[in-house]
C-alpha cells in the first residue's frame, strides 16, 4: 500500500466524523502528470463550510490544475477529492449540482443581453420560465447589473463581464464556488467590486475557493491561505498566522552602490526575504522595535557606509511566498509548464 492510499483509507476510517464538521472541500495526496510534467506531487487541501480558502502560487504551480480536479473537470492520477460531502469521480453528477466554476475569461453569449444570458442558464438548470425570469432579476439586481440587463453583452464592460459570469454560475444557488483568478485583466476599481462581491458570497453562507496571483486579494479575502510551489502546499494558514512565521514586519535596506548591496546581501545569506538588486533592495524580518532595527542595522553595517536608507513596513503574503520559495508569487522559473501541458491535453481530447 502506498503512502497515499493508506491516508485515504485512513481518512475513510475516520469517516464517523459529524457531517455538520466535514469539510466542503477535502483533497488528499492529489497527484497530475500531463506526460513528463509533473504538475501536482501529493496535494492536500481542507476548506471550511462558508469560509473563503485561497490557492495562492506562481504561473505553473498548479492553481488551475487543482481546481480542475476539485470541479470534477480532470480526473487526478492519484489521491482522494470530496466535495460538499461527496466523491468527485464516484459522484460527479451530485458535485456538479452543488458547485460553481468561473474560469479566468468569462463564458458568456455576447450576442444576447445580460439578462438573456441569466435566463437561458436559469431553464438548463431546471427552472420554469416564470422562475427562470424571477431568478435572473433577482440576480441582477444582486450584482447591480440591473440597468444594463437590456444590452447585449457583447457592450459590457471587463468588471461587468464578470460579474454577469459570476451570476450565471449562482443560478443554481451552488454550495462551493470556485473562482479561478477572477480578477485577472481588470481595472484596480473593477477588482475592489468583485472583492466586494467575493466577501458577500462568503457572508451569505457560500464556500468559496478562489485562486489569484494577486497576494493582496488573498490577504484581503481568505480566512485561510495555502501556498502552492512545483505542485505541492509549502504553507498553509490563515494570511496573519503565515505572515506572523516570518516575522510581523519587514526592514527593507536601500544600499548605496552595487558593491555595497552584495556585500550586505552576503551578510545577510538566507535571512534576507526580499532582494532587488536594479533597485539595490534587500528586506529582512523585524519586530518593529527600535532595539531589534538598530542591532540588524549595526549588523549589516557596522562601518555605516553600505546602507542609504531604511524603512519599516508590515509584512506581507508576498514576503511570505519570498521566504519559502525564493521568488515571487507572479513568476515561475522555468515558464508555465502547467498551462502548456493543460493545453497539449486539452487539444489531444478534442
Amino acid at each position: 500500500m502506498s503512502y497515499t492510499e493508506a491516508r485515504i483509507q485512513y481518512a475513510e476510517e475516520e469517516g464517523a466524523v459529524r457531517v455538520a464538521d466535514e469539510p466542503m472541500v477535502e483533497a488528499i495526496g492529489l497527484e497530475k502528470s500531463y506526460g513528463p510534467v509533473k504538475v501536482l506531487a501529493g496535494v492536500d487541501l481542507n476548506v471550511a463550510r462558508g469560509s473563503v480558502f485561497s490557492l495562492l502560487g506562481p504561473n505553473g504551480a498548479g492553481k488551475t490544475t487543482t481546481v480542475r480536479i476539485l470541479s470534477t473537470l480532470v480526473r487526478a492520477d492519484a489521491g482522494r477529492v470530496r466535495v460538499a460531502g461527496f466523491d468527485v469521480v464516484r459522484d460527479r453528477r451530485a458535485v456538479r449540482r452543488r458547485i460553481s466554476l468561473t474560469g479566468q475569461y468569462a463564458a458568456l453569449d455576447e450576442e444576447q443581453t445580460g439578462e438573456e444570458n441569466l435566463r437561458m442558464m436559469a431553464r438548463l438548470s431546471g427552472l420554469s420560465r416564470r422562475g427562470a425570469r424571477e431568478r435572473a432579476g433577482e440576480l441582477l439586481e444582486r450584482f447591480d447589473l440591473t440597468g444594463a440587463a437590456r444590452r447585449r453583452v457583447g457592450t459590457y464592460s471587463g468588471g461587468m463581464r464578470r460579474r454577469l459570469d459570476i451570476a450565471a454560475g449562482l443560478v443554481g444557488r451552488p454550495e462551493v464556488v470556485f473562482l479561478d483568478e477572477p480578477t485577472t485583466g481588470l481595472d484596480p476599481r473593477s477588482r475592489q467590486g468583485m472583492w466586494e462581491l467575493v466577501a458577500s458570497l462568503a457572508g451569505a453562507g457560500t464556500t468559496v475557493f478562489l485562486t489569484t496571483q494577486y497576494l493582496e486579494e488573498a490577504d484581503r479575502l481568505a480566512d485561510r491561505v495555502a501556498l502552492l510551489d512545483a505542485g505541492r502546499v509549502v504553507a498553509e494558514g490563515t494570511p496573519a498566522d503565515l505572515k506572523r512565521r516570518i516575522a510581523g514586519r519587514r526592514l527593507d535596506l536601500t544600499l548605496a552602490d552595487p558593491a555595497a548591496y552584495a556585500r550586505v546581501a552576503e551578510r545577510l545569506g538566507d535571512i534576507a526575504v526580499l532582494h532587488d538588486p536594479d533597485r539595490l533592495l534587500l528586506g529582512v524580518p523585524t519586530d518593529g522595535s527600535a532595539a531589534h532595527v538598530r542591532a540588524l542595522l549595526d549588523g549589516v553595517d557596522p562601518d555605516r557606509d553600505a546602507v542609504d536608507r531604511f524603512a519599516v513596513y508590515e509584512a506581507t503574503l508576498d514576503d511570505v511566498f519570498l521566504a519559502l520559495t525564493g521568488r515571487t508569487a507572479t513568476v515561475a522559473a522555468g515558464g508555465d509548464a502547467e498551462t502548456s501541458a493543460t493545453a497539449r491535453e486539452e487539444t489531444a481530447r478534442v
